[in-house]
């Protein structure tokens, strides 16, 4: 098996995750993946997690309203605006936890995510900046299972690259 470039980076003097996640995939392919609900309903949730969504409209000033759900059947859901969308190369989002009507959940950290997809070599490298409000808020969400649970993630978005390109 190829290796694949992951890094998972806090820094806490900036309350950031940097995330680097390299794919053996063309960038449009990859972009797909990200930004339209029939695929990021098939792998964006940690396994055994699965997705689904309730709302999307990608586009500046859109959102997307899905949940998450575990094998027992529980939702988590998550909220997520769209700002910044510049085809196949970067977007920006707001993102947080909400609930089932789609109402911010003030508990929990929200965070800005730039994420941006560049070619290296035939494959693509996606980088993720998540900017936090706190350093309580950014250790929050390590402490929540953030890195295992990304790596859980994407290692989905791998195998439905996989299939996607042998179709």
């Amino acid at each position: 098996m190829i290796h694949l470039q992951f890094d998972f980076l806090a820094n806490k003097d900036n309350n950031t995750l940097t995330i680097r996640r390299e794919f053996a995939a063309e960038r449009r392919l990859v972009w797909d993946c990200y930004t339209k609900q029939e695929f990021l309903d098939q792998w964006f949730a940690p396994k055994p997690f699965t997705t689904k969504t309730k709302s999307m409209d990608f586009r500046n000033g859109g959102h997307w309203h899905y949940a998450m759900i575990d094998p027992e059947g529980n939702h988590y859901w998550g909220y997520t605006g769209y700002d910044k969308i510049n085809p196949i190369d970067s977007y920006e989002t707001l993102d947080a936890f909400s609930n089932e009507a789609g109402e911010i959940n003030q508990e929990l950290p929200r965070a800005r995510w730039e994420v941006t997809f560049t070619d290296k070599s035939q494959n693509t490298l996606v980088e993720t900046i998540v900017y936090y409000d706190t350093l309580a808020d950014l250790e929050t969400i390590i402490n929540m299972g953030m890195q295992e649970g990304m790596a859980l993630t994407l290692e989905k978005l791998d195998e439905l690259l996989l299939n996607l390109k042998n179709r």
